[in-house]
Formats: C-alpha cells, sequence, structure tokens
C-alpha cells in the first residue's frame, strides 16, 4: 500500500466511535464545481456528432485514398511492363539480324539452333507481356504507330511499302513506332 492509504487508514480507525466527521470546506466546493461543470445532454449529444462526423469523414477518407492507390498501381504496372519492354527491344532486333545473316547451310550447327532458342525466349517474353508485334506492310500510314523515314519519290506517301524495323505495342498503348518507307500501294491483280 503506498502511504497515503495508510495514513487515511489511520484517520479512520482514529476517529471515535459515533463521531461523524463533518466535511472540510474544501469538499464542499469541490463537489459544487464539479455539479456545475457537468455538460448538459445537448452539449454531449452535439460532441458525440461532432465526433461521429469527423470519424466518418476520416474513414471515406482513407476509403479514397485507397481507391487512388490502387487505381495508381494499376496503371503504373502497364507503364513498368512498357518501359522494361522497350530495353530489350534494341536486344531482339540485333537477334533477329543475326538470325537472318546466318547462312542456309549453317542452321544446322548448335550456335545457330542455340541464337534461335534465344530469340524464341525472347518472343516468349514479349507474349505473355501482350506485346504485339506491329509489321503494318501494306496497312495505310498512321502517324500514331509508325514512323515514315523514307517516302517512295511522286508518291502520295498513304501506304506502308516496306519495314525497316517493326514496332510493338501492349494493347493500345504504344512501345516502339514502326519504322517505315511510304509510298502508294501495289496496284490490284486483275
Amino acid at each position: 500500500m503506498t502511504q497515503q492509504n495508510e495514513q487515511d487508514r489511520r484517520v479512520i480507525d482514529e476517529a471515535p466511535d459515533g463521531a461523524e466527521q463533518e466535511p472540510d470546506e474544501n469538499e464542499e466546493a469541490d463537489v459544487d464545481t464539479m455539479a456545475g461543470e457537468m455538460p448538459d445532454l445537448e452539449t454531449l449529444q452535439a460532441e458525440r456528432d461532432s465526433y461521429l462526423d469527423q470519424l466518418q469523414r476520416s474513414v471515406a477518407e482513407f476509403a479514397n485514398f485507397r481507391r487512388r492507390t490502387e487505381q495508381e498501381r494499376a496503371q503504373l504496372v502497364p507503364m513498368v511492363r512498357k518501359d522494361v519492354i522497350a530495353q530489350f527491344l534494341p536486344v531482339i532486333d540485333d537477334f533477329e539480324r543475326a538470325l537472318a545473316l546466318i547462312p542456309e547451310d549453317e542452321r544446322s550447327q548448335g550456335w545457330a539452333a542455340g541464337l534461335e532458342m534465344i530469340d524464341t525466349k525472347f518472343r516468349g517474353i514479349l507474349e505473355r507481356a501482350d506485346a504485339k508485334i506491329l509489321d503494318p506492310v501494306g496497312e495505310a500510314f498512321d502517324p500514331s504507330q509508325h514512323e515514315a523515314v523514307a517516302t517512295d519519290p511522286g508518291s502520295t506517301g498513304a501506304t506502308v511499302v516496306e519495314v525497316y524495323q517493326k514496332g510493338y505495342a501492349i494493347g493500345e498503348m504504344l512501345i516502339r513506332p514502326a519504322m517505315v518507307r511510304t509510298g502508294d500501294p501495289a496496284p490490284a491483280d486483275d
């Protein structure tokens, strides 16, 4: 027990039997001030309503924050995927050029087969990332998906006639435009 509790017990024990102790003037003043400080029911209800409103606003703000961060995360994933794939595209282009230069009689050798397997793995990565190849030969020139680096002289430049470098896209998001030569469409065979 603490010293204060022991002293209180001694005071009670020392009081003569049947003698009533009168309350101190200080105790009466404390009771009067406590009674005067008690807020009424309307004040308590207003305070409760204020706290409830603050709580509801905080819950709503947190729900909005969570929704906003999930949307940002959903938008960030394709952008990161696009950036990573864009870094691999020059390597994939180099493998395509290397495979195109392998003489036909050497294609069965181990090193050539190894290059083809690496190219296949890169293509698998692109496929799993939902990247599609833009190889627009014969299509109408679209400046939002094609980069014209040459145009046939005297042509309208309305059609893609040759692709110098393939383009890539994930869904509607362009990773790299196709580098093309434009010209007039080939005449239709009768």
